[in-house]
């Protein structure tokens, strides 16, 4: 059909492309500092999977965004653009760091873990729900308004945590510390047993909770009555409500479940590394999901691969600041952002060329028929 590639082009080909792209701008600023861009992908490289402590970071960084991208996923199906996976993750760490702290001194991890996800997938839903209903109802634009509650959520937060929720022990804005019991493990045993020594860092149980996250959404975008109707909705709302699809209800539900699955991130983060609700928590995790959406194709196996990229980049990139002085954190933030533009506002550059070539390759063989 004209104006569509394969998939395995769509989906794997054009990512490849836009990431190799962006690593070839970034190596050209990082030369024009002076530093050798291959020894700088050596170092970044190394940095994030060339021992056992870099590698459990890398998947710790990248279990925070298998999350963020699948919430931000579900959204694109249905036709909406989620920026407010911040807001949601910072109701998400709230709602996780409730049960924690009220659960973990009595009762073990896994049961308070469970009562610790549902309460994070329902506190980033309910976040998430207003928007969705004001875009629904009455037309709101949603990226306006769940940026809006972006900055609501932050200053709610910093009231809870600098008030209510304060730890009686210091003098920073956060909770008290979670006991073992509102503690997610780390996967330190788990790694040994495949002769990893993670050190002390953070990779924790989470992850295989994302990547169960990961089969739900498929299940639900793809196998269910419901997700036909949020990609219907997404891909032509008319034709949509004509067939009969309730509209509104669609765009709520859409959004509840792509709350929810940002607040879930929270889990990692609050539960599985600090151990404590701390401000400022989410570190971005929200915006980099758009990206990791965008450049898995709001696929769940892109999503995935996408999301260890970009713990790749975070990891990494700590260790090439620290062994290139020259390249300073914010240089890492200017790699990952171009990785960002050529997966995100640039992500069809290269789809005219493609389409021209197999266009060009499919005629020969049409002929030859």
């Amino acid at each position: 059909m004209a104006g569509q590639l394969p998939r395995w082009a769509d989906y794997g080909l054009m990512p490849i492309l836009n990431v190799i792209v962006a690593f070839l701008v970034s190596g050209l600023v990082v030369l024009f500092i002076g530093e050798n861009p291959l020894e700088a992908v050596r170092i970044l490289v190394e940095g994030a999977l060339g021992s056992g402590r870099g590698t459990a970071y890398t998947l710790y960084y990248a279990t925070s965004f298998i999350f963020a991208g699948l919430a931000i996923a579900v959204a694109f199906h249905g036709g909406l653009f989620n920026i407010g996976g911040e807001g949601q993750i910072y109701l998400g760490g709230l709602g996780a760091g409730l049960v924690a702290l009220w659960l973990g001194p009595h009762w073990p991890w896994w049961a308070t873990g469970v009562v610790a996800a549902l309460a994070a997938a329902l506190f980033g839903a309910a976040w998430a729900f207003i928007p969705a209903y004001l875009q629904a109802r009455r037309g709101s634009h949603i990226v306006i308004t769940t940026i809006m509650f972006n900055f609501i959520a932050a200053a709610l937060m910093v009231y809870l945590l600098a008030g209510p929720l304060r730890s009686s022990t210091g003098m920073s804005a956060q909770t008290a510390n979670f006991a073992p019991g509102g503690q997610l493990p780390r996967l330190r045993e788990f790694m040994a047993f495949f002769g990893i020594d993670i050190g002390s860092a953070p990779f924790n149980v989470s992850f295989f909770l994302a990547l169960l996250m990961g089969v739900v959404v498929w299940v639900l975008i793809w196998r269910s009555r419901l997700g036909y109707e949020i990609r219907t909705t997404g891909t032509n709302p008319t034709a949509a409500v004509y067939a009969g699809v309730p509209h509104v209800r669609t765009i709520v539900v859409a959004m509840l479940i792509s709350g929810g699955l940002a607040g879930m991130t929270a889990l990692n983060i609050v539960m599985g590394q600090a151990h404590r609700v701390q401000v400022e928590f989410p570190g971005g995790a929200g915006f980099i999901g758009i990206a990791v959406a965008l450049m898995g194709r709001s696929h769940p196996v892109g999503i995935v691969f996408a999301a260890i990229l970009f713990g790749v980049l975070y990891q990494g990139g700590a260790e090439l600041a620290f062994e290139l002085p020259n390249i300073s954190r914010d240089m890492i933030v200017l790699i990952q952002g171009l990785v960002i533009l050529f997966a995100g506002a640039l992500e069809h550059m290269f789809r005219p060329a493609l389409l021209r070539l197999f266009a060009g390759r499919a005629r020969p063989a049409a002929a030859g028929v």
